[in-house]
């Protein structure tokens, strides 16, 4: 077996159908095996969900044991060469799968791959590359630094954004949303840190690789992720998971680190708890529209399909000021669809792999991307 896909999914039924069926478009002609872990889901994710994907294996458990130990679960199972864990708010590319295991066949140092990861504006997500968070990094980081000077090697060494999103990086930390493994390299540093109920436990298996002789590395091949729709970002469990994680990372990695420097930590994280209990943690908000402008739309489907898309999306949106529709079989530049509010694309008449790539290309960061399913009559769309 080449690969096992391993995907832990709580209550996001709808979002884990669009990312299996990326998974199917993308794995084919590659030996995969797909793994789905459901944390005690309450939207009957598993019984909807293995009718349509027979090919999936499906873990089913009593309780919520957390993000670490539902991987592990399948991990201990699975029996690829590589393993990826992904989240359920994806869409993954043949492009990223292929080239990830090109890649590792031809890099033997590789343990780990990331890969560049876009929203649903298009914009480039900087948790794709990180450095480690040394006490000084993780400093400028929770205190903004990071953020006032982000080209900045000593004070944005967090997100790396001065290094290119579009080239090849050894990198020190990889994120959990598109892990891509060497399964040997697991088997010699063990697996995902339970004590780490959600977040941060990709900071420290990245962490771990390194000691063991391994490189970690981001690639280039773009995928989809919404981020933060696989969470539930106003629950209280999932606030003090966020933050306390880099607290579990310290005190394993940097028992030895200074007072002075162990406080300011501290400091820092309980303060940025603090604000983001008291004036909310990552709520869900509307998508966004370019200078509150009313939808200016493009629908991308087929001519079978034009008409139903339409009502559709005259149903959806009926506060549009102009509808327009191109062909999916004929769409090629990237021009067409610079200036409008909203795009939305139709499955399978354009595949995830052409979805993804003019999103990418696009040079207009402000648009709102939606997916519709004609044959299950279902939109997807982000909320943030």
């Amino acid at each position: 077996m080449l690969l096992s896909i391993v995907i832990v999914n709580y209550n996001v039924k709808y979002l884990l159908e669009q990312c299996l069926r990326s998974v199917r478009e993308a794995a084919q002609g590659i030996e995969v095996e797909t793994w789905v872990v459901d944390n005690a889901s309450t939207d009957g994710s598993v019984d909807y969900l293995r009718p349509l994907f027979p090919e999936v294996h499906f873990i089913e458990n009593a309780d919520n044991p957390g993000f670490a130990k539902a991987n592990n679960q399948a991990i201990r199972l699975s029996r690829g060469r590589y393993v990826l864990l992904l989240n359920p708010d994806t869409i993954v590319t043949s492009e990223a799968l292929r080239g990830a295991c090109h890649f590792m066949d031809s890099h033997t140092n590789a343990g780990a791959i990331g890969v560049k990861m876009i929203n649903g504006h298009g914009a480039f997500l900087p948790e794709s590359k990180r450095s480690f968070p040394t006490p000084w990094v993780a400093f400028c980081k929770l205190s903004g630094l990071s953020r006032l000077f982000p080209r900045s090697p000593r004070l944005a060494a967090y997100s790396l954004r001065y290094l290119s999103d579009d080239a090849v990086h050894e990198v020190q930390v990889l994120s959990g949303a598109f892990m891509f493994l060497r399964h040997e390299a697991l088997r010699r540093i063990g697996l995902l840190d339970e004590a780490f109920f959600m977040y941060g436990e990709d900071i420290d298996l990245s962490y771990r690789m390194i000691p063991a002789g391994y490189a970690n590395y981001y690639l280039p091949f773009s995928i989809l992720h919404y981020k933060g729709e696989s969470t539930h970002y106003a629950d209280r469990r999932y606030l003090n998971a966020f933050y306390n994680a880099m607290l579990i990372f310290y005190r394993k990695h940097y028992p030895n680190a200074g007072g002075p420097a162990w406080a300011l930590i501290r400091l820092a994280v309980c303060l940025r708890k603090a604000l983001a209990g008291l004036f909310g943690w990552k709520r869900t908000r509307p998508s966004r529209r370019r200078g509150g402008r009313r939808p200016e739309l493009m629908y991308v489907c087929s001519k079978a399909h034009a008409a139903d898309v339409r009502r559709r999306v005259l149903e959806r949106f009926p506060e549009a000021t102009s509808i327009a529709w191109e062909a999916a079989d004929e769409i090629g530049a990237i021009p067409p669809l610079d200036g409008y509010t909203d795009i939305i694309f139709c499955h399978p008449d354009l595949s995830f792999d052409r979805m993804i790539n003019l999103m990418d290309r696009c040079p207009d960061k402000r648009m709102t991307y939606h997916t519709f399913y004609p044959d299950t009559d279902r939109w997807i769309s982000p909320t943030r």
